[in-house]
């Protein structure tokens, strides 16, 4: 494991590749490649050659010199190239994902894949669509979008289509329900099949759809059978229902066979071997003593082979390809999209006697040791095992180190030059002497949480509770005995209990500034002083109580008892207040809904076109349109999230209440209208008709809401399917 960062090379080349060949092209490439190998040869491709050293990447397979293939790089991870000396460190997805912007998340997914293709890194292990993030105590739902699986769907598509458009392999993991660290080795997911089809598979649609190439099956369970050798998930579901033309590769070590895994759909096993050589399952003859016992067939080690192949070609990686180097600077300009992300996913939670945005205050107390570089953001502890200072994003295989890192303390300290007094402890006496008489107290507090192979503060991984870590709330409470205007910074990896917090009258302000990454301190002062007006939504549900949730980490088998009713449809369906609700966030202005428009050509009966990649061929077809009119009815300019839920009729039981279905960010000037329009496809008021094994438009009368939150509903249609 590297340690600090070391001095890089020169910035290197950072190529832009449009062109990649259809799937159909990519084969054919592959079948007349196929002629010229030999059993070994496409056993190679198909095989790991161990952790790390053995080819320099988190994953390598054996090179074929007869057609010019390279032993293939792969390397972590979902937000920034892994190992390298010099790269960018962009924003955990749950922090794009709460910008509510296709266009800055498929930035941040091309300039992702510009960096790996730059280093000689053929294949990024991202974006992650699993963890989906059910559990809100989940150790890794940071690197993942939100619970919701649509907005997951439209986010992996995005970053899945700028990934490849550079000639970078996308993998879409951890395939499939891998909910929680505890036991993610040995316990199983058994989940019911309309449950399996509406909310854990279907962001995979989206990621097939968009032509992944790779697919990582998960470390747990299905049913009683592993992932990584479970012929429903990989063979029936991904390559059957959904028209998957990639290949699956294992979890690191998620094999635990030889055959059952070959004839059950896996086409690639990684590392090949576990991280100390052992546990070998198809090299050194394994996976070829297997084909000659007649236990796998050959034809099988072909589409194998055939299937990795035709992802290489399909990126045009045959061509001219950068040779591996991780030593290279190849940051360019990319900070900037770090800085948006990180800015425009901030919450603005609440904002009483509009304290925010901050005037010219002549004296402000910084508080906490989130509020100043510690050991995380100076890269010292291993996979960023620990939550010392200010944080930026969660800990394990899906994090990097930092290039360079925006204190918040330092960013602050720069815009009110002078005002600032700084207590960067945790002790609650200590913070309430540095805010004694200021203007303002800024008090940070943390939530963290990783990957279960590193324990932090006592948390293996999934958090232990919903609290803030560092006596957080006694710090503020202390804080907010003695200064009346207390704002309050989270950075956290996920919801929160907030309400000692919130009772507190001197709390005028809680920023939810998420996991922003290398230009924390930056962005943060962006919203804080009114540079941007705060225009982020929340992407999963806030409680009240811990106990408010229907799901948890368990010590056992999970048997997702709680179907489909995750997160806001949880709330909505068991009529539970929220603390904030999905989709919520504040404006330093207003914005007013009108003119609700809504065209529909959606028949009822089942979906069953021929299968395609992302599903039957009508799947995605547009049946209906919304559209309204959004205006900024304040004083300065902002942008405004519209979000489209429906509803479902009565015969389609079983239904949450309310569901999105589509979003879209409007930036307005102060007084200013625009229009806002929503695509709805076949797919989006589908159900899965469990005995029928099939997708189906239900009859009846269909819900149309659009508002600015799950909760904040302003317009109110209906479709009427026959």
């Amino acid at each position: 494991m590297r340690g600090p960062i070391v001095a890089a090379l020169a910035i290197a080349t950072l190529p832009f590749v449009s062109a990649q060949l259809s799937w159909d092209e990519a084969y054919t490439k592959a079948e007349a490649a196929l002629t010229n190998l030999s059993l070994s040869d496409k056993v190679g491709i198909a095989t790991g050659i161990g952790w790390q050293g053995n080819g320099g990447c988190v994953g390598n397979t054996h090179p074929v010199e007869s057609i010019g293939y390279p032993s293939l790089c792969l390397q972590d991870g979902p937000l920034g190239v892994r190992y390298a000396s010099s790269i960018t460190a962009f924003t955990p997805a749950v922090q794009a994902a709460s910008t509510w912007d296709r266009n800055l998340i498929r930035e941040r997914g091309q300039f992702h894949a510009e960096e790996a293709r730059a280093l000689g890194v053929h294949v990024l292990l991202a974006p992650v669509a699993g963890a989906l993030g059910k559990i809100a105590e989940g150790g890794r739902n940071w690197e993942g979008w939100s619970p919701d699986p649509y907005l997951t769907g439209v986010a992996v598509a995005e970053t899945i289509e700028a990934m490849q458009a550079v000639g970078v392999q996308a993998t879409i993991k951890h395939y499939i329900a891998n909910e929680q660290e505890l036991r993610r080795e040995t316990m199983s997911s058994n989940v019911d099949d309309k449950t399996m089809h509406e909310i854990y598979l279907a962001p995979f649609y989206d990621a097939v759809k968009s032509g992944v190439a790779a697919t990582m099956c998960s470390y747990n369970k299905l049913d009683g059978t592993w992932a990584c050798e479970n012929d429903h998930v990989m063979n029936e579901l991904l390559k059957g229902q959904l028209g998957y033309q990639g290949y699956i590769m294992t979890d690191w070590g998620a094999q635990h066979s030889n055959a059952p895994a070959a004839n059950a759909g896996l086409d690639m096993s990684m590392p090949g071997s576990n991280y100390n050589g052992g546990d070998v399952y198809w090299g050194n003859g394994g996976l070829e003593g297997a084909v000659q016992s007649g236990d796998v067939a050959e034809e099988r080690v072909n589409d194998m082979a055939k299937r990795i192949l035709a992802a290489w070609y399909k990126m045009g990686q045959d061509g001219e390809y950068p040779p591996l180097n991780l030593d290279l600077n190849v940051q360019g300009d990319h900070g900037a999209n770090v800085r948006a992300c990180a800015r425009d996913g901030i919450v603005l939670l609440r904002n009483e006697d509009n304290i925010l945005p901050l005037a010219s205050p002549s004296s402000i107390a910084v508080i906490g040791s989130a509020a100043v570089k510690g050991d995380h953001a100076n890269n010292v502890c291993v996979d960023k095992g620990c939550n010392d200072g200010a944080l930026g994003m969660g800990w394990g295989s899906g994090s990097v180190e930092y290039s360079s890192f925006s204190e918040p303390y330092a960013a602050i300290e720069e815009k009110a030059p002078g005002a600032v007094t700084l207590s960067d402890s945790d002790d609650a006496s200590k913070g309430a002497a540095a805010a004694s008489g200021k203007d303002v107290a800024l008090v940070f507090i943390t939530a963290d949480s990783g990957e279960g192979y590193i324990t932090v503060e006592g948390n293996a991984g999934d958090r232990n509770n919903l609290d803030p870590w560092h006596n957080g709330n006694e710090l503020v409470k202390a804080v907010a005995k003695v200064n009346e205007n207390v704002i309050v910074v989270v950075h956290s990896v996920g919801a929160i209990i907030m309400d000692e917090i919130l009772a507190l009258p001197s709390v005028k302000a809680v920023v939810w500034a998420g996991l922003p990454s290398q230009e924390s301190g930056n962005a943060l002062v962006d919203v804080l002083w009114g540079e941007t007006n705060p225009n982020g939504k929340l992407v999963y549900t806030i409680a009240k109580q811990a106990s408010h949730y229907n799901t948890q980490v368990v010590s056992g088998d999970d048997d997702y008892e709680e179907g489909v009713m995750i997160d806001y449809r949880h709330f909505d369906s068991a009529g539970i207040e929220p603390e904030f609700e999905f989709g919520f966030g504040l404006s330093y202005t207003t914005f007013d809904y009108a003119d609700l428009e809504v065209q529909s050509s959606a028949t009822s009966g089942p979906i069953a076109g021929d299968i395609v990649s992302g599903g039957p061929a009508d799947f995605f077809d547009e049946v209906a349109t919304v559209t309204a009119s959004v205006t900024n009815s304040g004083a300065v300019a902002g942008a405004e999230v519209a979000q489209l839920y429906l509803s479902y009729p009565e015969s389609a039981a079983g239904q949450p209440p309310k569901q999105l279905r589509g979003f879209a960010k409007l930036p307005l000037e102060a007084g200013a209208s625009g229009p806002v329009s929503f695509s709805i496809r076949k797919r989006d008021v589908a159900v899965w008709d469990v005995e029928g094994q099939q997708w189906t438009v239900p009859a009846g009368e269909f819900g149309v809401l659009v508002g600015a939150s799950s909760r904040d509903i302003r317009l109110e249609g209906t479709i009427q399917v026959a």
